[in-house]
């Protein structure tokens, strides 16, 4: 069992002044903090004219509303839902759900919801249906408007959210992303008059990647790439995605390889492989058809990553090109570049590159040697 920071009664009685001086213009001389997004959400829900004590409504849902919700989010669904089973299992001894919304804020999937007919399941049932607007405009300060407008994971307990009626909620949020790098949904995990969990924001956070990645393996695919920084053995859901076309074309990435690769925001429009690795994509394809399980990669920074090139199922690679280049021909050129940027100072230059001198020397003298 988790143990809170505070006491809950402290954390219930720091909310309460927090809200009464953020929210009510009420002076404060304990001075209360409060995260700066859940600030920034409050102070939109003020500006839009919102006060605290509205009656917040969850509008009823057409079946061909609901419908059209889930046809418009077909690949995220079918990406998610393993995720949400396997949520339903972690998550089924503390009366929280898990909730799935577009990136609009409109529900397109739950996953499995409390029992009974107590005042719990009722406020469950009220929020997780589909279709239902549970965004920010319409519903005031909650992680999945907070997620959304954040870009990045949040937690809200009980009155850190801006209207009464939602006082009864517990939620932890995180963004989900598409291949292409932009903001297509969210995962909420919601608890209704629940005690608070906010070890939830990681499994949020964790389960949002592992529905990402699967986006990813999903998407047209001529050559994957598992990517890692050399030594680091990351885990299937940190490791780094990248999907190419038979062209060298990026069709999809993943969180963890557009940051690797220093592509954090929207991949549009797609780059070509040349653009991120310091060479070309047929000694990629070369390196899946021969079955080499690791090499590595060298970025045009500098930098390397380990690279696992897989080939889909029953596919072979395109056929090499007369004089395709060695892996050794195209470091020996990244490391020559390297030296005539530097005007021949190869300490310089084996700096910029994350290297030692003697490599180096090592490197040109192999290249000068043609062997």
């Amino acid at each position: 069992m988790s143990v809170p920071s505070k006491p809950l009664p402290e954390r219930s009685i720091a909310i309460a002044q927090t809200r009464r001086e953020w929210i009510e213009g009420e002076p404060s001389a304990h001075g209360s903090r409060i995260e700066p997004w859940l600030l920034r959400s409050w102070q939109r829900c003020l500006a839009a004219g919102h006060r605290p004590q509205q009656r917040v409504g969850f509008d009823p849902v057409s079946r061909q509303a609901a419908q059209r919700v889930a046809e418009r989010n077909r690949e995220l669904l079918a990406a998610a839902r393993p995720v949400l089973d396997r949520l339903s299992r972690a998550i089924a001894d503390t009366r929280y759900f898990a909730i799935l919304t577009d990136a609009d804020g409109i529900v397109i999937e739950t996953g499995a919801l409390p029992g009974g007919s107590d005042s719990a399941a009722r406020h469950a049932r009220s929020i997780a249906r589909i279709g239902v607007d549970l965004s920010e405009r319409a519903v005031g300060t909650t992680a999945i408007g907070a997620a959304l407008a954040e870009r990045e994971s949040v937690w809200l307990h009980r009155g850190e959210h801006f209207f009464e009626d939602t006082s009864v909620y517990s939620c932890a949020g995180a963004p989900l992303f598409g291949p292409r790098g932009d903001c297509i949904g969210m995962l909420d995990l919601t608890g209704v008059q629940a005690m608070e969990r906010p070890e939830l924001r990681h499994l949020a956070t964790l389960s949002a990647r592992s529905i990402e990645n699967a986006l990813v393996l999903a998407q047209p695919c001529a050559l994957l790439l598992r990517l890692d920084w050399p030594g680091a053995g990351a885990g299937p859901v940190s490791e780094g995605l990248l999907c190419m076309d038979e062209d060298g074309r990026v069709t999809g990435a993943n969180m963890p390889a557009r940051q690797m690769l220093n592509q954090p925001g929207s991949m549009q429009p797609a780059p070509q492989c040349h653009e991120l690795f310091a060479l070309p994509p047929q000694m990629l394809f070369d390196a899946a058809r021969r079955g080499d399980a690791v090499l590595e990669v060298p970025l045009w920074s500098g930098l390397r990553v380990q690279a696992r090139p897989q080939l889909p199922a029953g596919q072979a690679a395109p056929a090499a090109g007369p004089g395709r280049p060695r892996l050794r021909d195209v470091e020996a050129a990244l490391i020559r570049r390297a030296v005539d940027d530097a005007r021949g100072n190869v300490a310089e230059a084996a700096r910029a590159l994350g290297i030692s001198r003697a490599t180096v020397y090592r490197t040109l003298n192999r290249a000068r040697n043609g062997t």
